[in-house]
């Protein structure tokens, strides 16, 4: 069993920046990867961020790629998700999430564990 809980979100303005961060409880962090993901209102939930168990090979939705940076901390427990340049339509609730099989980071169907989400606001 893993729980998993958000911070870091918040209202900034466009061209601003953010980092969100993830606190896993439980000893077996190292074996799950771990993805990002955000719901916008009236939206489906999306991907945004993904990262394998070691943190070497890492994934991103086309929309925020280059300005998003996902990293994992295994000795803290810990997943963040750095946002550079945010626009407002990253406006959405983001969540963290943990997949204990093989890896595929895209599909929010096949992770085992979600947090609660936080709330990232971009205005313009």
């Amino acid at each position: 069993q893993v729980q998993l809980v958000e911070s870091g979100g918040g209202l900034v303005q466009a061209g601003d920046s953010l980092r969100l961060s993830c606190a896993a409880s439980g000893r077996t962090f190292s074996s799950y990867a771990m993805g990002w993901f955000r719901q916008a209102p009236g939206k489906e939930r999306e991907f945004v961020a993904g990262i394998s168990l070691r943190g070497g090979s890492t994934y991103y939705a086309d929309s925020v790629k280059g300005r998003f940076t996902i990293s994992r901390a295994n000795a803290r427990n810990t997943v963040d998700l750095q946002m550079n340049s945010l626009k407002p339509e990253d406006t959405a609730v983001y969540y963290c999430a943990a997949q204990m099989k093989s890896f595929a980071p895209y599909n929010p169907a096949l992770y085992d564990y979600w947090g609660l989400g936080t709330q990232v606001t971009v205005s313009s």
